[in-house]
C-alpha cells in the first residue's frame, strides 16, 4: 500500500507530457565477460536468453570497442532482439572508428537496430561543445537515414540549456541519464528525485523544440541502484533490498507514466576495477546488474 501511494503522488507531480502508452524497457549491456574478455556473438546470445523474459531491447556504448556491433547484431537477429548502437563521439578517432564499423554492420540489418546514439554524457564531461556534438550527430544521420539517431547525456545537461543547440538543431531522439543514487539520495526520497529529474529534462527539451516537440522521442538512458556488495554513496546505500525497491517504485513507475527506460545494467560486470567516486572515496561498481555475472536474477522484476 505504501508503494502504490507513493507512485500515485509521484505521478501526479510529473507534468502530463507523455502520459499515454506504457514506456518501453531496455537494459544497458556491457561488452565484456566477467573475466574481462570481449563478448562474442555466442555470449550475447546467452545474455539475450537470460533477459528475454524481461525485454528484447538493449543499449550499447561503442560500436567498435570489443567489436560490439560486429558481434551483437548477428545475435540480435538470431534471438529477435533490437539494439541501440553507440558512437563514442568525444574523440575524432573513436568517432571515426565507430562510424566505420556501423557502415559495415547497419545496412540490411535496420530491423534490429532500434536507434544509434552519438555521444554518451559527452556534454557532462565537456568532451565536446553542443555545436560540435550536433555536427557529429548530423553526420551519422546522413549516413543512416533509415535509423533513428540521437544522443545520451546527463539529465541536467538537457535541463540547464547546455544541449539547447542540439534540440534546436532538429535532433529528435534524447536519452537522459538520471541516478538518484549518485545524487546522494536515500532510498526513501530516491523516486521523488528521479521523477523530478526526468520531468525537468523532458519538459525543457519539449519547450525548446517548439513545434518540433511532437516529433521528439524522449527516454531515460540510464538509471539504477547497486545491490549488496557495491559501494555506498553518502546517504545512498548499496543493498539488494533497496535496488528492488528502486525498481518497483522508480523504474516501474516511470514506465507506467509512458517514459522509456534503459536500466543500468543487465549484468554485474565483475571485471571492472575499483574507481574513485566524486566524493573521493573508493567505489566498487561491479554490483549494478539486475542479474549476477553468471546471469542469475537478483530480485523480482515484476511491476506492481
Amino acid at each position: 500500500m505504501r508503494t502504490a501511494g507513493l507512485l500515485s503522488l509521484l505521478l501526479a507531480a510529473v507534468p502530463a507530457v507523455t502520459a499515454a502508452e506504457r514506456g518501453t524497457l531496455g537494459l544497458a549491456l556491457g561488452n565484456k565477460n566477467a573475466d574481462g574478455t570481449c563478448k562474442q556473438t555466442s555470449d550475447y546470445e546467452a545474455d539475450f536468453d537470460a533477459i528475454k523474459g524481461l525485454t528484447t531491447l538493449v543499449r550499447t556504448y561503442s560500436a567498435n570497442d570489443c567489436n560490439t556491433a560486429v558481434n551483437i547484431v548477428p545475435a540480435a537477429k538470431n534471438k529477435n532482439f533490437k539494439v541501440v548502437l553507440g558512437v563514442w563521439a568525444d574523440y575524432d578517432e573513436s568517432f571515426n572508428n565507430d562510424l566505420n564499423v556501423l557502415k559495415q554492420t547497419v545496412p540490411g540489418n535496420e530491423d534490429h537496430i532500434y536507434a544509434i546514439t552519438v555521444g554518451s554524457e559527452t556534454l557532462y564531461r565537456k568532451g565536446l561543445t553542443a555545436e560540435q556534438l550536433l555536427a557529429k550527430i548530423k553526420q551519422v544521420q546522413e549516413a543512416f537515414p533509415k535509423v533513428t539517431v540521437g544522443t545520451v547525456d546527463s539529465w541536467n545537461k538537457f535541463y540547464d540549456g547546455t544541449a539547447d543547440p542540439i534540440i534546436k538543431g532538429g535532433v529528435n531522439y534524447f536519452l537522459a541519464n538520471g541516478f538518484a543514487y549518485w545524487q546522494d539520495t536515500d532510498i526513501d526520497n530516491a523516486s521523488k528525485t528521479y521523477f523530478k529529474d526526468m520531468s525537468d529534462a523532458q519538459k525543457h527539451i519539449e519547450q525548446v523544440a517548439g513545434d518540433n516537440a511532437k516529433n521528439i522521442r524522449f527516454g531515460n538512458g540510464e538509471t539504477g541502484w547497486p545491490t549488496t556488495g557495491g559501494s555506498n554513496y553518502g546517504k545512498a546505500i548499496a543493498k539488494t533490498e533497496f535496488a528492488e525497491r528502486y525498481w518497483k517504485e522508480s523504474v516501474c513507475g516511470i514506465l507506467k507514466w509512458g517514459i522509456d527506460v534503459f536500466y543500468f545494467e543487465a549484468f554485474d560486470e565483475a571485471w571492472k576495477p575499483t574507481s574513485i567516486g566524486d566524493n573521493g572515496e573508493s567505489m566498487d561498481e561491479t554490483h549494478w546488474g539486475l542479474f549476477t555475472a553468471d546471469r542469475k536474477p537478483k530480485f523480482d522484476t515484476s511491476c506492481p
